[in-house]
């Protein structure tokens, strides 16, 4: 291991040509001597040195000035809750030019940038001031000190949940229409949100969590969807939400949130995001109308599409299988019958009453011109390898 006697030859001869302040001198040789603080270091090989400078030659004295900085971590940080960090940081070039130049010219290696020091004498000093903890791998907030400009930036970490919903009146869309202005991104005219307004199922859960919870913007897993007029009855459809750049953390939620005629139910905070693609069943009520009055041997043929996958084609050239495993058929009048079938998700309903490209298909069995004029899920079930 390396002594300090065999780096006040080395320091002596750097503080000659270029005048350090303690960190950066401190800095330069703390690893060789296996010690934690640059600073006390530095101070104590400045005890051997006769030749001294007021100002740094690497960091311009940023590291004895950090205070200003501090305050605006701090300032920046007062509104949301969180109990771990971690701080990043740019600094000018010439910083970092001037340290790569003394490490070079006297052989220095295995050191600390001095922009890894900037942030770690940083996050001493914010640690000691509100006594959170340093975390790199999966912290609350993320700090972004831009010495350029003198600014700080945060980003917080985002909050996923988990939950269902029933929608119990026709009219409402599942989906939010983005912000016009931003498609999407967010921007002053939606308050950063994405949306501009909470006039659907995203909308209402998004407007509660943004109260909630604040933040910017919501990202939506959906677990199937449906059209505006169907109803989503039973335990509820399944989703998933991540909010980004939440304020507060950890708040309990109610186990059933009402909005009108959406209500949500069990709605919390998970840890893990969902697998991709989630894979579900769900239990539907279409009603049908036929051109032609129903001829009752054709309905009895409906049966036949439990013995065999159905088959989607899209447009694309892609084709994918969807089982049917449940199917019951009630005749309501001449020209209509009610059908309720429990299928693998992401089968399309409407194209598999009236389409040519799902086989086999009600309209292809019924030998007619078929159209579903409503459809309505009674219960969605996740599959247990979710």
């Amino acid at each position: 291991m390396t002594t300090l006697k065999e780096i006040i030859p080395i320091s002596n001869e750097l503080m000659k040509d270029y005048g350090l302040c303690d960190s950066c001198l401190g800095r330069l040789f703390s690893k060789q001597l296996n010690l934690s603080s640059n600073k006390l270091l530095g101070k104590k090989l400045k005890t051997y040195v006769k030749q001294s400078s007021k100002k740094c030659f690497i960091c311009k004295n940023l590291l004895d000035n950090l205070s200003t900085y501090l305050k605006m971590m701090l300032d920046a940080s007062s509104k949301y809750a969180y109990s771990s960090l971690v701080i990043g940081a740019l600094i000018k070039p010439s910083i970092i030019d001037r340290d790569d130049y003394i490490k070079s010219k006297y052989k220095l290696k295995g050191i600390d940038s001095v922009k890894t020091d900037i942030t770690k004498e940083l996050g001493k000093q914010f640690v000691k001031k509100t006594k959170k903890i340093i975390d790199s791998l999966n912290p609350d907030l993320t700090f972004t000190i831009n010495f350029k400009d003198e600014s700080c930036q945060i980003r917080s970490k985002s909050i996923l949940l988990y939950g269902r919903y029933t929608k119990s009146e026709r009219g409402l869309p599942q989906k939010q229409k983005s912000c016009p202005n931003c498609s999407g991104k967010g921007c002053k005219s939606c308050n950063l949100h994405g949306i501009a307004a909470y006039d659907s199922v995203e909308g209402k859960i998004s407007e509660f969590l943004f109260n909630k919870f604040g933040g910017t913007t919501t990202k939506f897993t959906w677990v199937g969807g449906e059209d505006q007029s169907s109803l989503v009855l039973g335990s509820g459809r399944p989703f998933f939400v991540k909010l980004q750049n939440p304020f507060k953390r950890n708040i309990s939620l109610p186990k059933k949130i009402i909005f009108d005629s959406v209500v949500i139910h069990n709605f919390k905070i998970i840890s893990k995001s969902p697998k991709i693609p989630i894979k579900f069943n769900s239990l539907i009520e279409l009603k049908i109308s036929t051109e032609h009055e129903i001829v009752p041997e054709n309905m009895k043929k409906l049966k036949n599409i439990l013995s065999d996958p159905v088959v989607v084609y899209e447009k694309s050239g892609k084709r994918s299988e969807k089982i049917i495993s449940t199917l019951k058929y009630k005749k309501i009048s001449k020209n209509h019958f009610n059908l309720i079938i429990k299928a693998e998700g992401g089968l399309p309903v409407k194209r598999f009453v009236d389409g040519d490209d799902v086989t086999p298909g009600i309209r292809q069995i019924m030998n007619d011109k078929c159209t579903c004029t409503a459809f309505d899920f009674l219960e969605i079930s996740l599959n247990d390898n979710n």
